[in-house]
């Protein structure tokens, strides 16, 4: 079986790895961020109507204060953010696919007028979004300096890899180059079409946001190895 390269920050990464053996892959981890908590004012939970989550990082690193947004519905990109989010003691969670544009379609479709957004520090901006978002920063997400040496190996043994974000495509195809790498000589399999932007050998897109998505687009990424 070919092997994945999973890029993603920890925790994440070693539930992709975990997922992955489980499924009967070969995976290597070197994540390419590393992720710290930024003090943040937390408004009152009385002025929205509902939590907007892009990222489940945003709930591990947003403190104590999250506690105070347990009544609100939540609106999560992809399982992975639902499933941290009923983990911190959410109990209405609504999971939707790994675009965040899809994701605010659906607050709008259900009424929500004044949702509390919160992200990392380099969080994608929607264009033009229908209702007003209210923002809080409670991480960020920093590049490593350069290419991680197992990423380099695997790359050189013609790993699969996994792209969770826009950004993790953007910074590992810069760590690659700088690397003396070529960004054209490597499969990728994504978690969405944002993802998947790159100057890719091959690329395939998971149907749906979540692991076993992405790992089943590995495998049709291999279908001919």
């Amino acid at each position: 079986m070919t092997r994945l390269l999973v890029l993603r920050p920890e925790p994440g990464a070693a539930a992709t790895v975990a997922n992955a053996v489980a499924a009967g892959w070969h995976p290597i981890a070197a994540p390419i961020f590393t992720i710290a908590a930024i003090d943040w004012e937390a408004p009152d939970a009385a002025a929205h109507d509902a939590l907007m989550l892009t990222s489940a990082q945003a709930v591990r690193h947003a403190g104590a204060a999250l506690a105070s947004y347990h009544a609100l519905p939540v609106y999560a990109v992809g399982e992975a953010t639902g499933v941290a989010a009923m983990d911190a003691g959410f109990a209405d969670v609504r999971m939707g696919s790994a675009d965040a544009a899809l994701l605010v379609t659906m607050m709008v479709r259900d009424g929500v007028r004044h949702p509390l957004h919160l992200a990392g520090r380099e969080h994608r901006m929607l264009d033009a979004a229908p209702i007003p978002i209210a923002r809080r920063i409670v991480y960020a997400a920093d590049p490593v300096a350069e290419l991680p040496h197992a990423a380099r190996a695997a790359v050189e043994q013609d790993a699969v890899a996994l792209l969770h974000s826009q950004r993790a495509s953007t910074v590992f195809a810069e760590l690659l180059i700088r690397a003396g790498l070529d960004p054209a000589t490597v499969r990728v399999a994504a978690i969405s079409g944002a993802a998947a932007a790159g100057p890719w050998q091959k690329v395939k897109i998971a149907e749906a946001p979540g692991d076993s998505a992405l790992l089943a687009a590995a495998a049709r990424l291999c279908e001919k190895d």
